[in-house]
């Protein structure tokens, strides 16, 4: 098994085409959506996000970090939410994001999230990292 998150992005049309739908509607789909996850025994998390604007971005290009309220770059870089799922394989993930409720102007951007065990044993910060896995349950 492997873990892959589902990016959602959303343009200019989704939102247009969200706004349409009731909150309870969204709701509804959303969790019809969730329970097939949950009963399939691959979802391990599902989070959506606030508005951008509600945001700030930490922007690292000069000599120290500066910090600026609202979105960074434009509506169709921004991501809405996520899905993080434990499947066997990168087309399980791809035939799950196709059963995504989403709305049209939508897109799902999936990557691979590496385990642990992929990177240096060896490394200090790999041991340690593993160590509070451990003791958080997490491992």
């Amino acid at each position: 098994m492997a873990k892959y998150m589902l990016i959602m992005r959303a343009t200019d049309e989704t939102w247009a085409n969200m706004s349409k739908v009731s909150f309870d509607e969204m709701l509804e789909t959303m969790g019809r959506f969730n329970e097939e996850l949950i009963k399939a025994g691959v979802l391990l998390a599902a989070e959506g996000l606030d508005d951008a604007s509600q945001g700030v971005v930490v922007d690292f290009s000069g000599e120290t970090p500066v910090v600026t309220d609202g979105p960074y770059g434009e509506t169709k870089e921004l991501f809405g939410g996520f899905y993080l799922l434990d499947v066997a394989s990168k087309e399980e993930a791809v035939e799950w994001a196709k059963k995504l409720p989403a709305f049209p102007g939508s897109k799902c951007e999936i990557r691979r999230v590496p385990t642990i065990d992929e990177f240096p044993q060896d490394n200090e910060w790999i041991i340690k990292e593993r160590a509070w896995r451990e003791r958080t349950g997490q491992l």
